[in-house]
């Protein structure tokens, strides 16, 4: 005899069974299990343990994080990135060494970390991307399309230094660095190594090297280090200004090129394969850190770069430009108003913890900035002490600190070619981080702003547009002249207009939209209210201290400079129109909403695009309750009409009926005989067996 157990077993196997091949075949009303695969059931076919069930997406049309963890790595991915580790000590460094942390760490504590969980909960709440989410209040939808376009900027030109770092990764697949001597065809009269040029007893000879360095330089007038000459001579074969654009470096384009594939290779299945991958492009950058960081401060002369670092200058506390680069690197580099963070919480469960995220995420994306600064200027404070040079006078200013200092410290460390290669593949992970949230941004802005089935199972299709769109955007900056533009899209593109948005959208969520409501919001979701300090922050202190700090920047505007290179006036003018292009993208798109609203005056109209939008909300109707719940009419209204209500009551004992019935017809199989007869099988133990 089967004992009973096994016997209920194999008739829910039967059960499902049948069902799962009748629905393959197409007939309709086959499926009464509400499996409709064996990967739903949690069958052996896929992997999973059978009778435990298989984790599905809470929302099953645009999809979730595989779990949590990926989120947090990718947000972390999103945040560190090669401005932790060129952009944040140029800051430093240009901005009066350990003074800069000052303004730095009020603007983080105050706005930063404030506007990371703000834009975490707005997309969390929503599912929706940076253009969804402007359900909340429809007329301020520009605000979206301004993240976009400042997502764009980046974009484009985050992955020229991406392909900068591709190119220096493979130069570095040889036995000696090609940046470390001074007999190359590239080189001047000016260059001037640490090194002597016999490679055979570099390392026996390296303070007699030294010390032929320093006189050299104290013979020279001017001077200049093997990797920064690499860098200007060969790398760009720069011209001698942003107008002369000069042939396309087709090495560097080759490295674009190659890049873009990559990012959209780990993009193909959206936040499914780009979760994946962060597991490693968010970790290993850390253990190259380290290394780095260890060899850095056994160098000599590291103490007195750190010291530079560390040491405040105050007067420079002073000036509103220091405090509107603070800002600017806090946004910059926590990727608050560029739509990632919201675009990447939408990918959440309605119910995460978002809170502990953004705290967890900021604190680590803070940390590895400084920690980034100690490893810069120990290799700077080595590099000014063998030249006999004060610190700020060592390395160039912008992304070529990254492409000059570090380069020379590796010609210093043993098997120098090994830890190059480690470095730059460190870099490229670092890009390629924020590089996936920037390309996601802007694709899933598209699909759902488009929101068809279509346009959902072929977004792979759209990956790819974007990819080849940016791709071609990115040529002109593979020139001669690509980087006075870099620069320029890096100083205007991404800077007083983050500052912008980030205030719009403080004063729509919190005034406009209402802060007692958003706050409900929240609680609704997170199930307690947002912290006190939160509160106040949201509604007073980040939007006043933000408008402060662009008053202050506007006033004290300094035009860009390139060592000494003075950018023309005309191309400040373009800087300017891609700083305005996305601030202009709030009215303009404000103006067509009221225009198009319903309203006999202006004030109804604007009343009215000012209001919430019907389906603003959670996008799961398990997750509309209370005042999001849908009204009992509205769902008559919408399921059949009001002359069937009757039959409203009627419906649950019908479908129960229906449903043990149809369970009864699963476990017995009425098979049609060849006389016409009914040959009923039932599917009930052997007496025999």
């Amino acid at each position: 005899m089967v004992p009973e157990k096994h016997v209920t077993d194999m008739e829910e196997e039967r059960r499902v069974c049948l069902s799962v091949c009748l629905t393959d075949s197409g007939l309709p009303g086959a499926n009464t299990t509400g499996y409709n695969t064996w990967a739903e059931r949690g069958r052996p076919g896929n992997g999973a343990v059978p009778g435990e069930p298989v984790k599905k997406d809470e929302n099953s049309r645009r999809g979730n994080w595989g779990n949590q963890i990926e989120f947090v790595l990718t947000s972390v991915g999103y945040a560190v990135g090669l401005g932790n580790v060129w952009r944040f000590p140029y800051l430093c460094y240009r901005n009066g060494g350990g003074a800069f942390m000052l303004p730095y760490l009020i603007m983080l504590v105050f706005c930063g970390i404030p506007l990371f969980f703000l834009e975490l909960t707005f997309g969390q709440f929503a599912s929706q991307g940076c253009l969804g989410v402007w359900k909340i209040s429809p007329v301020f939808k520009g605000v979206g399309y301004g993240m976009m376009v400042v997502s764009t900027y980046i974009g484009i030109y985050y992955n020229v230094v991406i392909c900068i770092s591709f190119y220096y990764f493979f130069q570095s697949m040889t036995h000696l660095l090609p940046w470390t001597y001074c007999n190359n065809p590239w080189n001047t009269p000016d260059c001037s190594g640490v090194f002597s040029s016999n490679f055979s007893t570099r390392l026996a000879n390296v303070s007699t090297s030294l010390v032929e360095g320093v006189t050299e330089v104290v013979n020279r007038t001017k001077r200049t280090s093997p990797s920064e000459e690499y860098w200007k001579h060969y790398v760009l074969n720069i011209s001698d200004g942003i107008g002369n654009f000069g042939e396309v470096r087709l090495p560097i384009l080759g490295c674009l090129a190659l890049s873009w594939f990559v990012v959209f290779l780990c993009l193909i299945r959206g936040v499914k394969s780009s979760g994946k991958v962060v597991y490693f492009t968010a970790t290993f950058p850390y253990v190259v850190l380290t290394i780095l960081f260890i060899r850095g401060i056994t160098l000599e002369g590291a103490v007195n770069g750190i010291k530079y670092y560390l040491t405040p200058q105050w007067h420079k506390v002073l000036d509103a430009k220091v405090w509107g680069d603070a800002a600017s690197q806090i946004f910059y580099s926590l990727g608050c108003a560029w739509g990632g963070l919201i675009t990447m919480a939408s990918y959440n469960k309605f119910h995460n913890n978002c809170f502990r995220d953004s705290i967890i995420i900021s604190i680590t994306n803070c940390a590895t900035s400084v920690y980034a600064g100690f490893v810069i200027f120990s290799i700077l404070g080595f590099m000014a002490h063998n030249l006999n040079v004060p610190v700020s006078e060592v390395a160039d200013h912008g992304p070529g600190l990254a492409f000059v200092a570090y380069p020379e410290a590796l010609t210093l460390l043993p098997i120098s070619p090994l830890w190059s290669l480690l470095f730059f593949f460190m870099l490229i992970l670092l890009g390629l981080g924020t590089q996936f949230c920037l390309l996601e941004t802007l694709v899933t802005a598209v699909v759902d702003e488009i929101g068809t089935d279509w346009i959902i199972r072929n977004k792979t299709v759209v990956t790819l547009s974007v990819a080849v769109i940016g791709f071609l955007l990115g040529v002109p900056l593979t020139t001669r002249a690509g980087i006075y533009w870099l620069l320029l899209m890096d100083n205007y593109a991404a800077s007083f207009s983050l500052v912008i948005i980030s205030c719009i959208m403080c004063v729509c969520v919190m005034y406009v939209y209402g802060h007692k409501q958003y706050f409900k919001d929240v609680e609704m979701m997170l199930g307690f209210p947002p912290p006190l300090f939160f509160k106040v922050c949201w509604r007073f202190i980040s939007p006043v201290i933000i408008s402060c700090i662009l008053i202050f920047t506007v006033i004290q505007y300094k035009p860009i400079t390139y060592n000494d290179y003075v950018f023309p006036t005309w191309s400040l003018y373009i800087g300017f129109c891609m700083a305005m292009s996305s601030v202009l993208c709030i009215p303009i798109y404000a103006l067509y909403k009221i225009s198009r609203s319903p309203g006999a005056t202006f004030r109804e109209r604007l009343k009215f695009s000012c209001r919430p939008h019907p389906e603003w909300g959670p996008a799961l109707r398990e997750h509309r309750t209370g005042r999001y719940a849908p009204l009992a009419s509205e769902e008559t209204v919408e399921t059949r009409p009001l002359k069937d209500k009757k039959e409203l009551n009627e419906e649950p004992k019908e479908e129960a009926k229906e449903e043990e019935t149809e369970r009864n017809d699963d476990i017995s199989l009425t098979i049609q005989g060849s006389n016409g007869s009914t040959n009923t099988t039932h599917n009930s133990p052997n007496p025999s067996a």
